[in-house]
């Protein structure tokens, strides 16, 4: 599982890639010096970032359109938030195998796979709306996307903690947490056009355009893999892969640590995650301004994000512990504001800070858990820290039930300032977080 590297250690890579001559004065050499943006003279790092951009750029425009597409066939809450939970379950069935596989095969192939997978689903999709199986006129037709989110949620259970994982063989510690805030910018920074661009299609070109649009990304994700070298030689010890997974599980129950930033950050995605699904209802029914405007929202909270990515890019391996129980503060604040905001540009104030919010909790929970685990368990280590995903679904399936119940505004803000009071718990009384470097 360990293996040597084969001149592609995860712990050097970065530092080697990084000399050469300086020429040019000392401007150049201060650009050559900016820490922002180390990790991008890695080439390895350069082709992984690429193929990412392309699975994140489908995976926005995703979270858009299939939100919208089935509000707008049922009209119902409770069937959004079933949605999620469809694509939870698999998810969380298949996360800890996907850990093993980590650990014991190239993480190169698990990422072409998954691609090859992501781009099947979507075209699926595109084609039943392309020929009319599915649509408003065929009643019950949202099952298509009932089953295609269960697919999704598989294939991310298996892809994602190869994804998560191959970062630090890729970069190394000391590059490790500008790695991941170059790919939460990345993320983000497709937040700020991807979502925008899904409302559009959507209002212009009607759903199938969308999905095709997801296809063709996918594939040129494929691309950007399929050019990766391999990242380390895997020696495979054997064994089945349910003991895999519990030797995982006892190397975390001995660590204090780790476990207690996975638990931080499951109570963090479980309370803030809900506000994406719910999001359709507040564009279309409370703020009145339809998929454009919701594209728009998804958009404007991409630029709190991009700062949130930069700045953390930028700063030293320091103070993580605090900022990461800060962002959820900063988190539960903004959208207890907007869940009970009726105007139009107080809710793009307030998305951008959520935004920047949700950064800081995603990079520095990701980089902490990197950090702290030994390099023999990181796959299964981080399969663990993606199922908080599928098992924050269940809370948007909650939040799904509770928004027919009594309205998205008291279930979003009920959610939230129960974040607000765990952040405040958390900063208060969690001492061993707060001195986390």
């Amino acid at each position: 599982m360990d293996g040597s590297s084969g001149g592609l250690s995860n712990r050097g890579i970065g530092p080697g890639m990084e000399g050469g001559p300086r020429r040019g004065g000392i401007k150049l050499r201060e650009l050559r010096n900016i820490r922002t943006f180390s990790s991008f003279k890695i080439p390895i790092y350069r082709l992984y970032f690429g193929g990412m951009i392309g699975q994140m750029a489908g995976m926005n425009i995703q979270m858009i359109t299939h939100s919208m597409l089935i509000y707008r066939l049922t009209n119902s809450a409770t069937i959004l938030g079933a949605i999620s939970l469809a694509s939870a379950i698999p998810m969380l069935l298949l996360s800890l195998f996907g850990g093993v596989i980590a650990d014991q095969v190239q993480k190169k192939y698990v990422l072409l796979l998954g691609q090859t997978a992501s781009a099947l689903i979507s075209l699926i999709i595109a084609l039943s709306l392309t020929f009319g199986y599915l649509s408003p006129e065929k009643a019950g037709s949202w099952w298509i996307l009932m089953v295609s989110s269960m697919l999704q949620g598989a294939v991310m259970g298996l892809m994602m903690p190869s994804r998560q994982a191959i970062i630090s063989e890729i970069v190394g510690e000391e590059h490790l947490m500008n790695a991941i805030s170059l790919n939460t910018m990345g993320m983000n920074s497709l937040q700020i056009f991807a979502p925008a661009l899904a409302g559009f299609l959507i209002d212009a070109a009607g759903f199938g355009a969308a999905y095709y649009t997801m296809t063709g990304l996918y594939l040129v994700s494929m691309i950007f893999f399929i050019f990766m070298p391999l990242t380390r030689k895997i020696k495979n010890r054997g064994g089945k892969a349910i003991e895999n997974i519990k030797g995982g599980i006892r190397y975390l129950r001995n660590e204090k640590t780790i476990l207690m930033i996975l638990l931080l950050s499951l109570f963090m995605v479980f309370l803030s995650m809900p506000y994406g699904m719910l999001m359709p209802i507040f564009a279309d029914d409370i703020l009145k301004v339809g998929a454009s405007g919701m594209g728009i929202l998804m958009s404007v909270s991409g630029i709190g994000a991009i700062i949130g990515s930069i700045t953390l890019a930028s700063m030293p391996n320091r103070e993580r512990g605090i900022m990461l129980l800060g962002s959820g503060l900063l988190i539960g604040l903004a959208l207890t504001g907007f869940s009970f905001s009726k105007s139009w540009p107080l809710s793009l104030i307030l998305i951008v800070f959520v935004g920047l919010g949700q950064t800081g909790r995603m990079t520095l929970s990701n980089t902490l858990v990197q950090y702290y685990v030994d390099t023999e368990y990181v796959g299964r280590v981080m399969s663990i820290f993606m199922m908080q995903f599928g098992l924050t679904s269940f809370g948007t399936f909650a939040a799904g039930v509770l928004a027919d119940a009594v309205g998205a505004e008291w279930s979003l803000g009920s959610f939230s300032i129960a974040l607000i009071v765990f952040s405040v718990i958390a900063l208060v009384f969690f001492k061993r977080l707060r001195a986390l470097d």
